[in-house]
């Protein structure tokens, strides 16, 4: 596995579905080695779960960490003899023609997340890189992984390229977490909502921060309003100054509560015990963050994009994107509903995880893709693979 940060999985989506789609694959019988950066590994161990990490250096500022963490880690993966390369984003896919050149022997998979050049921290060169990886990963893998009919459909409209679709996998829990974990940051359980995410534009802080100062201001009188807290889990990602803002956005409401990063059965429990995680995103490829939630049997409200829409149908669930309104008004809504409303909104949610998302369905088709065999049946217990190495 090639382009992720690294394991364990500390923040970030990509990262978390690296680290589960390994474990997965250890545990079907296959060798795994994730190449990860020092800054973000640090003090990991060679095994993590059963999968190989493997340290290569980069350069660790904004624009040049992740090209030159691939950079090098595609050198070192060309030694290792590995049947499959899987890169992981656009921006790594762009030397994904190195394998294809120099180890013709081995299978690259590229998995499109997202279509990253939409993030605002990006300036105009980086955007043009990002676009290229873009074509790059649908032109020099051999197999190209989309995780969402949306990205799908954009990468047959953009690049006239049939890409496979596979969603992120998520690893089902029934653990009940202690108050422990959320009480240190002064929250109880079914009394505070919940934002998990990178603090960066797109994903719309702002406006939630905004919409949860109206919902108090206008609602004084309130007191399951009142008694309500937002947190807020996240941190920077070269996005200082964006952070500073929603700092000073929330100070004048004691309510919101910034945790930074939180991994483990911290940010487990965070997502557990809240009455509702809020996802106003305007840009994504597949939300692992809502589908998180949504296993753990959390309601989640979330922005009308094709991809939050994927996953949720239910218009109590949705609200219109980039629209502070909107956000109050459903954040509104969905208090005034009854107990047996919103339970009913969370078993359909679980049904949606375990239906589609759980990854015993997802397992078997990557290992296809690895294999060589798009028409493999899906992986099960009861199916034998014969192991390879991946990177």
């Amino acid at each position: 596995m090639i382009g992720q940060k690294g394991i364990p999985a500390i923040y970030g989506g990509v990262e978390k579905h690296v680290h589960e789609l390994s474990s997965e694959l250890v545990l079907a019988g296959h060798k795994v080695s994730v190449y990860s950066r020092s800054w973000y590994s640090e003090g990991v161990t060679s095994i993590v779960d059963g999968v190989r990490v493997v340290f290569t250096p980069s350069i660790h500022t904004k624009h040049l960490d992740t090209i030159t963490h691939t950079l090098s880690s595609t050198i070192h993966a060309l030694f290792y003899g590995y049947d499959v390369i899987h890169y992981h984003g656009v921006g790594p896919s762009l030397l994904s023609w190195i394998p294809r050149i120099f180890s013709p022997k081995t299978r690259v998979i590229t998995t499109f997340h997202s279509i990253d050049r939409y993030h605002q921290k990006w300036g105009l060169f980086a955007r043009f890189c990002l676009k290229l990886g873009e074509y790059t990963a649908c032109l020099f893998a051999h197999k190209t992984i989309t995780i969402s009919e949306s990205l799908t459909k954009y990468c047959a409209k953009e690049f006239h390229k049939d890409t496979v679709c596979i969603p992120h996998g998520l690893t089902q829990t029934t653990a009940i977490y202690s108050k422990e974990h959320i009480s240190r940051f002064g929250f109880t359980p079914q009394k505070y909502l919940v934002m998990v995410s990178r603090l960066v534009p797109h994903k719309g802080a702002h406006l939630l921060i905004e919409a949860f100062r109206r919902l108090k201001k206008q609602h004084l009188n309130d007191p399951q309003i009142q008694d309500l807290k937002l947190a807020i889990v996240g941190g920077s990602v070269y996005t200082n100054q964006y952070v500073k803002q929603l700092h000073e956005q929330a100070h004048v409401c004691n309510d919101i509560v910034f945790t930074d990063f939180q991994s483990g059965d911290t940010v487990e429990a965070l997502y557990a015990n809240a009455l509702a995680l809020i996802h106003p995103s305007l840009n994504e490829g597949l939300p692992l963050t809502v589908l998180q939630a949504m296993s753990h049997g959390t309601s989640v409200l979330v922005s009308n994009i094709p991809e939050h829409l994927e996953l949720v149908q239910d218009p109590r669930s949705i609200f219109v994107e980039n629209d502070v309104a909107a956000i109050e008004e459903k954040i509104y809504a969905f208090l005034a509903l009854s107990a047996s409303e919103k339970e009913a909104m969370i078993q359909k949610n679980i049904e949606t995880v375990h239906k589609h998302y759980a990854w015993d369905k997802i397992i078997g088709k990557i290992v296809a893709l690895y294999e060589g065999n798009t028409d493999a049946p899906s992986f099960s217990q009861s199916t034998p693979v014969r192991p390879r190495m991946v990177s």
